[in-house]
């Protein structure tokens, strides 16, 4: 799985992701250990001197050794700290600043946002949620909380391909179509933490009863990609567990609409779908 963190002595290690330097700092930070989230603060928050500064300076910052510097740069996904400080001078300085236009750095912050969805997704993982989906004759969507309206939206591009599809809003109705899937069935579930119990026990429903279970969460170390068969982890953007998960739920619908797309392509179940569609869409529109 693929997550953003990149293992240091691997193929990737010599070069740096797509995703900028500064997103992948502030990106690690909710899944980093006390020690190395400060060196990560400490790089984030001091970035333009940074690049000037030794490994021993930075620890100083953090109140750190400089090898916890050198592990924090590595958990990040460089090589040690003499790359990333090279990444930070080769990268352009962020516009706006802080503060100075709070909808310009929204914007900045949700294309971050879509950076790291992209790099962290695992394309073998979405291909076999593509395959079970497309394969499925019933797919349950679950989610709760802040994690139901992409499932909403989801279930609505869902129908619109001429998928069959349930988006239960109650919690216990989620338990409820679970328990009734079987092994062909798919329950699609959604969760920024991973570790919402309601969603966990309609996955474990459903698992009970043989059907595949495809996740879309934030964390690949949580509760709810160790229980599913396919997880696709969009990676940590933000506080961990921030009450209102806004940004993070972005990558979540990005990964929910290109679901969507491919079964889209794989084409409906019954001749003259996406023309139904169609009309439903035109029947809505008033001719005022």
């Amino acid at each position: 799985m693929l997550s953003i963190m990149t293992d240091p002595e691997g193929p990737d290690a010599a070069r740096p992701r797509r995703t900028s330097t500064l997103a992948r700092l502030r990106t690690a930070l909710p899944v980093l250990g006390p020690s190395e989230r400060r060196v990560v603060e400490v790089l984030v928050e001091h970035r333009a001197e940074v690049v000037e500064w030794s490994a021993a300076e930075v620890a100083a910052a953090a109140q750190t050794s400089p090898a916890t510097v050198i592990r924090a740069c590595q958990s990040v996904g460089f090589r040690g700290f003499q790359h990333l400080r090279l990444e930070l001078a080769r990268s352009a300085p962020e516009a706006p600043a802080p503060g100075s236009d709070p909808l310009a750095q929204l914007v900045g912050e949700a294309v971050d946002v879509l950076g790291v969805a992209r790099d962290s997704l695992d394309a073998e993982a979405f291909e076999r949620a593509v395959r079970a989906l497309v394969g499925a004759p019933r797919v349950v969507l679950v989610g709760s909380g802040f994690s139901a309206p992409p499932v909403l939206d989801a279930s609505m591009r869902f129908a619109t391909a001429g998928r069959p599809v349930e988006a239960p809003g109650d919690v216990l109705a989620q338990q409820f179509a679970a328990r009734s899937l079987g092994p062909a069935d798919v329950c699609l579930a959604v969760s920024y933490s991973g570790a919402n119990a309601h969603t966990l026990a309609a996955c474990a429903a459903a698992r009970e009863g043989g059907a595949t279970v495809v996740a879309v969460t934030s964390f690949a170390r949580s509760p709810l990609a160790r229980v599913t068969d396919v997880a696709l982890v969009t990676g940590a953007v933000g506080q961990a567990h921030d009450v209102d998960p806004a940004l993070s739920r972005l990558g979540h619908s990005l990964v929910l609409h290109a679901l969507a797309e491919r079964l889209l392509a794989a084409g409906p179940h019954r001749p003259g779908t996406s023309d139904r569609m169609r009309g439903v869409v035109a029947d809505a529109l008033s001719d005022g």
